[in-house]
């Protein structure tokens, strides 16, 4: 029994079995390259690594060479050859020339190293390029590890931000200033029970799931009568009979019956 013979390629899905007799192949199609490069400091720095040379002493006449050679060899490939490294070429023949021109006895000192904006650029470029290697090496989502969702089905408790001191303290100077404006002159003298004000605020409570906070003071009875509900609210709340509560931050404040207080 002959074993089926195994397809040297897929075209569109259907195997092919044996190789076209008229199958072109370009020259160019099987050569491989083995040095990529993001730029011409990145090819600077690859020379300097590779032979090992002081970046702070840069000998120009070979590193342009070694450059120079690299970049005929790109052309001579027909790649296409960026700008920025035909512009790195004219700047080392530029560097080169300068340090091979005689400069006058007396400006030798002054004279700054042509060099110096090269080294200081390839520099800066190798910190970058160390960074962001160290970056690639950790840990990335959907490249090392992939991301778990899980999904409870659970009903999550709303839970009102708590009342903060400033916002009581606002709202009862904003109270007296309307008993401010409303105020009588009237001279009597009255026994004002807290106890009493909190049974009647409990009964209101009872009728309403919420109240707004400052419905709770009937204006137009002093400042006295304010105060003593005032404190009648803050018992309240301390013996855990209401709930002083808000939606959000600076909003309006609301008072609610809790369940414990059913009962009284």
């Amino acid at each position: 029994m002959n074993e089926p013979q195994a397809a040297v390629a897929r075209v569109y899905g259907e195997p092919v079995l044996e190789v076209p007799q008229d199958l072109y192949i370009p020259p160019d199609a099987l050569e491989v390259f083995l040095d990529t490069f993001e730029g011409p400091l990145d090819l600077l720095l690859y020379l300097i690594r590779k032979n090992n040379l002081n970046v702070l002493d840069i000998p120009m006449a070979e590193l342009t060479h070694q450059y120079m050679t690299y970049v005929d060899m790109m052309r001579a490939n027909q790649l296409e050859l960026a700008a920025e490294y035909l512009l790195m070429a004219a700047l080392l023949i530029e560097i080169k020339s300068r340090m091979l021109l005689p400069s006058p006895p007396q400006a030798q000192e002054e004279q700054a190293d042509p060099r110096a904006e090269l080294v200081r650029r390839l520099l800066e470029y190798e910190q970058i390029k160390l960074a962001a290697q160290r970056l690639d090496a950790l840990p990335q989502a959907t490249r090392d590890f992939a991301l778990v969702e899980v999904w409870i089905e659970q009903a999550a408790v709303k839970r009102l931000p708590q009342v903060n001191l400033d916002d009581l303290r606002n709202m009862w100077l904003e109270l007296l200033r309307r008993e401010q404006v409303n105020r009588h002159h009237r001279v009597t003298r009255e026994q004002l029970s807290v106890r009493e004000h909190m049974t009647r605020i409990l009964r209101r409570l009872q009728d309403q799931k919420f109240v707004e906070f400052c419905d709770l003071f009937e204006t137009g009875k002093g400042v006295a009568e304010l105060l003593v509900t005032f404190l009648a609210v803050l018992e309240l709340a301390r013996e855990n009979l209401v709930s002083v509560t808000q939606q959000q931050a600076y909003s309006t404040i609301f008072v609610k019956l809790n369940e414990s207080s059913l009962d009284v």
